[in-house]
């Protein structure tokens, strides 16, 4: 097969091998890596024996003529050891849960395997990078535990100040060899600015930077497999795919799960009051506005990177063929978390309940057609407290959170300013 090259959102001149992709995280004119083309994926053919034989077979398509051709399947086998269940909550109502890897997040599957893929590249080559992530929960852990000791690279972490669970804080500055974390006095949106500010300022011209941020196509790719695991498990093509959204990373991997050959009855955004995509939806002149606070922390993102590629992969037409979106209130996020338990015994955590009230508000007609798949991307213990409250029980809380009391933390605050954060980079020391 022939090796898929990427090219950016702004042009499609310059093509880039994945290799390069992973390693730039952005495109040199500041575009995001979009892939030039899609293998051809029947869910026929893929094993349904275990998820990782299942991904493996959708990776040797992706990876196919690359560096990584005949070393990705260690990478899986090490990144992707933990379980990917699908619950049947009601008739025709499933959730897959995202949350059993080492940070109780789905951001596990794309950062432990992005680091991994990119560890191998920096081993060939003897670069060292620095790997910049703007966080709003769940990336940050994730990030920060998957790539800790991988050689030649050092992370930074930026976290919004007040606007992260305790959970999330803790998990966030756990002392890690090679992870800088900072706490930003602002908003998701400020880390992000920060992020990207970095890769255009004169002063770090001679520091290679990445980012692990859903902005990184690396990131992108692993997320694809749980969407045609799904398929391939319930096997049906008639699945909505319903997917808590905030920076729309996870719905873009769905996206290229679907122009693969994955096939659903189409994708339904859940998202709280941040609701940029669905009123864009609705009304292509809205733009982007200060991200606010909810108790759906994670998906606090008021200005969304990965639309600039859904926009770029989709035209307008294609888009609202492919997807629907919904924003939820906190008060409705609140009553769906309470609603799922008392009918069933299921613990949802604040995202998880988004995107099943998201599926409630759009109605047993739309359901009916097939079966219904909530992307569940959190473990309910990472958010005790609105556990708590609303429920009245402690969520179980797992080996992985436990163990954390017992490390010893490291964390700096720092001003949304880019002069103070490209000195931050500079004093790593690997200029």
């Amino acid at each position: 097969m022939a090796e898929i090259r990427y090219r950016s959102t702004r042009s499609s001149g310059e093509t880039f091998s994945i290799g390069e992709a992973l390693e730039n995280g952005l495109a040199p004119d500041g575009g995001l890596f979009l892939p030039l083309s899609f293998p051809s994926i029947e869910i026929a053919d893929l094993p349904g024996d275990s998820f990782v034989s299942c991904s493996l077979e959708i990776f040797s398509r992706w990876l196919a003529g690359t560096e990584f051709e005949h070393s990705f399947e260690l990478v899986l086998k090490d990144a992707l050891n933990f379980s990917v269940p699908i619950v049947e909550l009601d008739q025709d109502v499933f959730v897959i849960e995202l949350f059993h890897g080492p940070t109780l997040s789905f951001k596990d599957f794309g950062a432990r395997t992005m680091a991994r893929l990119l560890g191998q590249r920096l081993a060939r080559s003897g670069k060292r990078i620095t790997i910049m992530v703007a966080t709003s929960g769940d990336t940050g852990s994730a990030v920060a535990d998957g790539f800790a000791g991988i050689e030649g690279i050092d992370v930074v972490l930026l976290f919004p100040e007040n606007q992260v669970s305790e959970v999330q804080e803790k998990q966030l500055v756990v002392e890690r060899p090679g992870v800088h974390t900072f706490r930003v006095r602002g908003t998701f949106d400020d880390c992000q600015a920060l992020v990207k500010s970095a890769f255009t300022n004169p002063e770090l011209k001679e520091v290679s930077l990445s980012t692990a941020n859903s902005i990184n196509i690396g990131r992108l790719l692993p997320q694809m497999l749980y969407y045609m695991w799904a398929v391939k498990t319930l096997g049906s093509n008639l699945i909505q795919m319903i997917v808590p959204s905030g920076n729309l990373g996870n719905l873009t991997a769905g996206v290229f799960a679907s122009l693969s050959g994955m096939p659903t009855a189409g994708f339904l955004a859940a998202h709280n009051k941040n609701d940029f995509f669905p009123n864009f939806l609705i009304d292509p002149s809205v733009s982007f506005k200060p991200s606010v606070r909810t108790v759906s922390n994670a998906m606090d993102v008021g200005a969304p990177s990965n639309f600039e590629r859904l926009s770029s992969l989709l035209t307008r037409g294609e888009m609202t063929a492919l997807i629907a979106a919904v924003s939820v209130s906190d008060s409705d996020t609140r009553l769906s978390m309470e609603r799922i338990y008392a009918n069933t015994g299921y613990v949802a955590d604040p995202h998880t309940a988004v995107g099943l009230e998201a599926l409630r508000h759009s109605g047993s007609e739309k359901r009916s057609k097939g079966p219904s798949l909530v992307l569940s991307t959190a473990h309910p213990a990472k958010f005790p407290e609105i556990v708590s409250e609303v429920l009245g029980i402690d969520p179980v809380v797992p080996p992985q959170l436990t163990k954390l009391n017992h490390f010893p933390t490291s964390c700096k605050t720092i001003d949304p300013q880019e002069d103070q954060f490209a000195q931050v980079i500079l004093e790593l020391g690997h200029v």
